[in-house]
C-alpha cells in the first residue's frame, strides 16, 4: 500500500469517532447503523448489544460496508473512507479486553458509566478487504482504491 494513502487512512481513523455500518438483513435489505468505534491499525472494533439487529445480520452474512467521514463546509477538504469488510463476533477474552481498552482510550467518558455485565456486550471486529479513500484535496471525487 502506498505510504501516503496508508497515512491518510490512519489519520481518518484517528480523527473520527463514529462510522456508518451497513449490514445485510436476512430478507436481503441493507441496514445502516451509526456506531462508535476504536481501531488497532486497520482492525476496527465496535461494541454493541447481543440482541442488536446488526449482530443478527452479521451472523447471517459477515460481509459489511462502512463509511467514516465528517461534515465539511468546504467541499475541497472532504476526506473519508468507504470500506468493504468482513465482520466477526469476537469471542476471545483477551481480544474483548483489548477492544475495551481501545474504546476507553478513545472515549474516556466511558469511565463514568456503570460497567456493563460482559454478557450484555458483543464486540464486533471489522476487517477491511477493500478501502476506497476519498480525498477531494486531490480533485473533486478523487479516490484511491486499496485492496487488503
Amino acid at each position: 500500500m502506498d505510504k501516503a494513502v496508508e497515512k491518510l487512512i490512519r489519520e481518518i481513523l484517528a480523527q473520527n469517532n463514529i462510522l456508518t455500518l451497513a449490514t445485510i438483513r436476512p430478507d436481503g435489505w441493507p441496514q445502516a447503523t451509526t456506531v462508535g468505534y476504536a481501531n488497532d491499525g486497520m482492525k476496527i472494533y465496535v461494541m454493541t448489544f447481543p440482541q442488536a439487529q446488526k449482530v443478527n445480520n452479521i451472523k447471517h452474512d459477515p460481509r459489511v460496508s462502512l463509511t467514516i467521514d465528517h461534515d465539511e463546509s468546504d467541499w475541497n477538504k472532504i476526506k473519508g473512507l468507504s470500506m468493504a469488510a468482513r465482520a466477526e463476533i469476537v469471542t476471545d477474552a483477551r481480544e474483548i479486553s483489548h477492544a475495551g481498552e481501545l474504546m476507553l482510550a478513545k472515549f474516556p467518558q466511558l469511565k463514568d458509566w456503570p460497567e456493563p455485565d460482559p454478557s450484555e456486550i458483543t464486540v464486533l471486529k471489522l476487517m477491511p478487504q477493500v478501502i476506497s479513500v476519498l480525498n477531494y484535496e486531490r480533485g473533486f471525487g478523487h479516490t484511491d482504491l486499496v485492496e487488503m
